[in-house]
């Protein structure tokens, strides 16, 4: 993908154009999943956990970071090893629950959804593809937080939204980042 082309394809995803969020899935969803099936070698693992479920719940938080500027992406490799680093982070918890918990899946009587790692209700896919997700986003923020998010959603450096708010540009961009790890804790945005 040409860089222009990638740029317009991040601009379009930080402003929540749906078009752009289906073409960065339908772009980098195969190699993260392919990934993540690749680290799920194990059949106890693959049992317990689903590369798609793990895979979509990248993909949300994904979205809701980027939409709020966390990310400064330059070109597609960069954003394939941000997803493939997140989807190994969320692997990698998956897994550590489940050792934990001292789950003995040669016991697991009935599906995955036994085990309440599918959640009832709407799936992250079908939260990402609509504006609600980033609505609540919002909603939950305060204002300050709200207005880092909107001035960054604009396509501001870290350097201007300092110079519009005050303070440096390295604690605005960690203010933003603490504000959206609260919230996509609340929303559950980092469980699988």
């Amino acid at each position: 993908m040409p860089e222009p082309e990638f740029e317009a394809l991040m601009r379009g995803v930080r402003s929540g154009d749906e078009r752009a969020a289906a073409r960065l899935v339908q772009d980098f969803e195969p190699f993260v999943r392919r990934d993540l099936r690749f680290r799920l070698r194990d059949e106890r693992a693959r049992r317990l956990i689903d590369s798609m479920d793990v895979c979509q719940s990248v993909l949300a938080s994904f979205f809701v970071r980027a939409a709020a500027g966390q990310f400064d992406l330059r070109e597609p490799k960069d954003l394939l090893n941000l997803l493939i680093s997140m989807s190994r982070n969320k692997l990698a918890k998956q897994l550590q629950s489940q050792r934990r918990q001292r789950r003995d899946s040669r016991r697991t009587v009935g599906g995955v959804e036994d085990l309440g790692l599918a959640q009832p209700g709407p799936r992250p896919s079908q939260i990402v593809s609509g504006k609600e997700l980033l609505e609540e986003v919002s909603r939950r923020l305060d204002d300050e937080e709200r207005r880092l998010l909107e001035l960054r959603a604009q396509g501001q450096s870290w350097e201007e939204v300092a110079a519009a708010l005050g303070g440096t540009a390295e604690a605005r961009r960690k203010q933003l980042v603490r504000a959206m790890d609260r919230v996509t804790a609340e929303l559950k945005l980092d469980e699988t």
